[in-house]
């Protein structure tokens, strides 16, 4: 290696976006149901329960939206533009009875989820029975996961202002280890690399960055009176979401659905989308 490539690699090393807070506080709610008024407006009453006082402004408006409201998803989404809310309330399968099964969003929350910005909270459905014992009962374990947890500050931003004061936001990095295992395979192939010294020095590389990034998270969210624990490893994010779910409790699991190369949803979000569906899901 030349010494230019050593101290480029050295600045590249060195060099750490830190986390850039940007509070969160909604000033108007839209909750989308396909429920009759009384059903409606109970479910409206779970959610304004559920949801944070801390991330709600001053005098926030909420609206909800009955089964008569919209049907078609043009008609969803110009409700959606006369309300402008700054977070959208709803659960999977809209307008549809294939929340029976656990295959899909359905093409409602497909379209939503890709088509607007506005943060929207998957809440279990109503009439689904599947929902975790200890889900909606309040919201102070929140987790946000992603796979790649660096200049990720929208998603800790509202992972932040979803978690109750006194409670705990887990910042979790989950590095894919299958595909981990599969660069490492074809670098066993090479013989001039040495394998265990490229597992040793790679694996310490991908864990430093989000290491890093979530140090500086907690130092810029002292003193907002919620703890931050910090998950990164090396797993399998679907498998590793559900044993959290589990063992920790989760109350919400907060995760990023767009993809700046693609119009279909990130590929990690979708099958946790899908098939976590026994508590909230704030998805961006």
């Amino acid at each position: 290696m030349s010494k230019i490539d050593q101290v480029e690699s050295l600045f590249r090393a060195a060099w750490r976006e830190p986390y850039r807070p940007s509070p969160v506080r909604f000033s108007r709610v839209l909750v989308l149901t396909d429920l009759d008024a009384a059903s409606a407006e109970a479910f409206t009453r779970q959610a304004r329960a559920f949801v944070p006082p801390g991330a709600l402004a001053d005098g926030a408006g909420w609206h909800t939206a009955v089964g008569d409201d919209f049907h078609a998803i043009d008609e969803m989404l110009a409700l959606i533009e006369r309300q402008r809310p700054g977070l959208i309330v709803s659960y999977r399968n809209l307008h549809s009875h294939a929340w029976r099964y656990p295959h899909s969003l359905g093409v409602h929350l497909d379209v939503l989820l890709q088509d607007i910005d506005t943060p929207v909270l998957v809440m279990p459905h109503p009439e689904a029975g599947y929902r975790a014992e200890h889900a909606l009962s309040d919201c102070d374990t929140v987790m946000v996961v992603t796979d790649h947890l660096t200049r990720q500050h929208r998603l800790v931003d509202h992972g932040a202002a979803l978690t109750e004061s006194g409670g705990v936001l887990i910042l979790a990095h989950i590095e894919d280890e299958r595909t981990f295992e599969r660069y490492l395979d074809a670098i066993a192939r090479i013989d001039s690399i040495d394998t265990d010294e490229a597992r040793e020095q790679l694996q310490k590389r991908l864990l430093a960055d989000p290491s890093h990034y979530i140090e500086s998270c907690v130092e810029q969210l002292a003193g907002r009176g919620i703890e931050i624990e910090a998950l990164v490893t090396f797993g399998r994010s679907l498998r590793d979401c559900k044993a959290l779910i589990e063992s920790r409790h989760l109350d919400l699991l907060v995760m990023n659905a767009k993809d700046d190369e693609q119009l279909a949803m990130h590929g990690l979000a979708y099958p946790l989308a899908v098939e976590l569906r026994q508590i909230p899901l704030l998805i961006l």
